[in-house]
């Protein structure tokens, strides 16, 4: 491996710190949106049995939101239950964006270094072309020069595109992932509020 750097030159170094970061990204998410910490699927029915039984209290509602997004979500909700239904669904958007901006947490900079790891491996690839040229003088070439731009263009090349393409999956993954959850959580919302004001039944 290192003499793979070697190769390629100075111009890989961004490129590895760019497939570094990018794969923290990747685990830490993997780790963070996962369906049973987002939006666990026995949440709901916990909270309306526990509803039914003893109401709404300020303790049921700090727990919530300690539990998790969606519990963040239900207890926005909670805290208005005395208002209009309109007034419920408004506090659960509200929360449901601040949630879902919360949810992208580092989707951005994971774009972002899919979009740049070609431009990067591009760079390298003209650093080695100068060096290629270079190696051309009025005697005759440097044949230790020439190769060494060769490598140096090739390898950043091949080096960027392999760190934009797993990026650019994990990131639109992680995004589609995002709006499902974002989404399932509405509608856990919706019915909470829908059975709540009488309109739906448990």
């Amino acid at each position: 491996m290192l003499s793979l750097i070697q190769a390629a030159g100075w111009p890989i170094w961004p490129i590895i710190i760019a497939s570094i970061v990018a794969m923290g990204i990747i685990v830490e998410r993997m780790w963070t949106l996962r369906l049973s910490v987002i939006s666990p699927k026995e949440l709901l029915p916990k909270v309306l049995n526990e509803y039914k039984r003893t109401g709404t209290n300020p303790e049921m509602i700090a727990r919530l939101q300690q539990h998790s997004p969606l519990g963040k979500v239900l207890a926005a909700g909670l805290k208005n239950i005395k208002s209009t239904r309109e007034v419920m669904k408004e506090s659960v958007e509200e929360s449901g964006r601040l949630v879902a901006y919360d949810l992208s947490r580092y989707l951005t900079t994971l774009g972002t270094i899919a979009a740049l790891s070609p431009l990067m491996g591009l760079f390298g690839t003209l650093v080695g072309m100068i060096e290629i040229f270079g190696s051309n003088s009025p005697t005759g070439s440097n044949p230790t020069q020439l190769a060494y731009g060769i490598s140096v263009a090739l390898y950043n090349a091949a080096f960027g595109i392999l760190v934009a393409i797993p990026s650019m999956i994990f990131y639109r993954h992680f995004r589609a992932k995002v709006d499902g959850f974002v989404l399932e959580m509405e509608l856990q919302a919706l019915k909470l509020i829908e059975i709540v004001h009488g309109e739906r039944e448990s």
